[in-house]
């Protein structure tokens, strides 16, 4: 079965931005890193070098990749290009950014769906904000939603409003303070699904009662260890079932996932992912899975 509706399922059609269309030079990144809370300033022919990289095994394992556009009006956070917008069978949500230097991403993204003829089901409005790393899929019929400071209440009733006429259930789940609001901290951060009732994650921030629902559900959960977090070592892309891509350097969170039953790629990524905190799947849009 192909769906949108899938965290798992073999990669069919993804959207990526390349680097250089992202971050566009080092005179870009130098004016915005700090501003955008990144660790320390990304190199830029370091970044385009490790982008290549992640691009090659991305192309080896998907179908169909398109590419987000250029854009003058957007910052160089649109690397991460999974948060602007949410894919569902019934066509494109276009969120509104919780952080206020993204907001101008999702109408970009809107530019790039529609030459590309993907329908648009609705967007994300008025007080209402959602970003795509807060939205994860549990099983075709239910995705869950956090609440923090990215997404907040008016944004999750509207994609309950969007949604549930679909047949879909959309559940809250309440995530911690952390580091504040001005961290990059999503639901993502701590759940990555990579099988039907897999994931990996990372308990120390995971809501009790979103953990308990995942052990109701009989997921498998591949527990991060305290020191590769930070390194993105939750941040996980499964390209087809138990088949998992992963920034390199997090070797324990990798050989659990092995002993899981998963294979790994891995990917050069301290530019492109650790300075900026968005890990493969904060670098992709999956558009289309089969199941």
């Amino acid at each position: 079965m192909l769906t949108s509706h899938s965290e798992y399922g073999t990669l069919k059609k993804v959207f990526i931005k390349r680097a250089s269309a992202a971050f566009k030079s080092q005179d870009e990144i130098d004016s915005q890193w700090n501003k955008l809370n990144y660790l320390s300033s990304p190199n830029y022919e370091r970044a385009l070098f490790e982008y290549k990289g992640f691009e090659k095994l991305i192309e080896q394992s998907v179908s169909e990749v398109a590419y987000f556009n250029p854009n003058a009006e957007v910052s160089i956070d649109s690397l991460y290009c999974r948060d602007a917008s949410i894919m569902t069978d019934h066509g494109v949500i276009l969120c509104s950014m919780g952080k206020e230097e993204r907001i101008s991403e999702p109408k970009a993204c809107k530019e790039d769906y529609e030459l590309k003829g993907i329908k648009i089901l609705g967007e994300i409005s008025g007080d209402g904000k959602v970003e795509g790393g807060d939205v994860a899929w549990l099983d075709e019929k239910t995705l869950a939603v956090a609440h923090g400071y990215r997404t907040n209440d008016e944004g999750y009733a509207q994609l309950c409003a969007l949604l549930n006429p679909n047949g879909i259930e959309v559940i809250q789940v309440d995530l911690p303070h952390f580091k504040g609001q001005n961290d990059v901290f999503h639901l993502m951060s701590i759940f990555s699904p990579v099988d039907k009732n897999k994931a990996v994650v990372y308990s120390p921030l995971m809501p009790v009662r979103f953990r308990e629902e995942l052990l109701s559900r009989d997921y498998d959960l591949i527990e991060v260890p305290e020191n590769e977090f930070e390194s993105m070592g939750c941040n996980v892309l499964a390209v087809s079932p138990s088949n998992c891509l992963l920034v390199k350097g997090n070797n324990i969170t990798a050989t659990r996932l092995k002993s899981a039953g998963c294979t790994v790629s891995e990917y050069e990524g301290q530019e492109i992912s650790v300075k900026g905190g968005g890990g493969p799947t904060c670098l992709t849009r999956p558009i289309l899975r089969e199941i």
